[in-house]
């Protein structure tokens, strides 16, 4: 009569589950993820202090400052139309994105 007792307990604080992949993979109960490591920021850091550079060089200041000789500085100097594609293009995927997202939250949630 006790083991019948434990079993009726068990199965009262254990929550039903339909399958196996719903038990490991519930929208709301998953496993914690390991954060991302500083090396991983310093890249994010770096290549975006690259861009940063080069987009205020090539959109700002070349107009101001003489050939440099550096050959990648210089194409950027003389190139009038695509140096304001690359630094608008990022601004204008950020929209795309955030519309995209929001676009999908609604779907999911209506």
């Amino acid at each position: 009569m006790s083991d019948t007792k434990n079993v009726v307990s068990e199965s009262r604080t254990t929550p039903a589950y339909y399958s196996d992949f719903e038990k490991f993979h519930h929208p709301i109960r998953r496993p914690p993820s390991d954060p991302p490591s500083p090396l991983t920021g310093f890249i994010i850091l770096f290549t975006s202090l690259t861009f940063l550079i080069l987009g205020s060089y090539a959109t700002l200041f070349s107009a101001l400052v003489p050939r440099t000789g550096v050959w990648i500085l210089d194409a950027l100097a003389d190139d009038n139309h695509y140096k304001y594609f690359a630094v608008l293009l990022v601004p204008t995927t950020a929209y795309f994105v955030i519309a995209n997202w929001v676009g999908w939250q609604y779907y999911r949630n209506s």
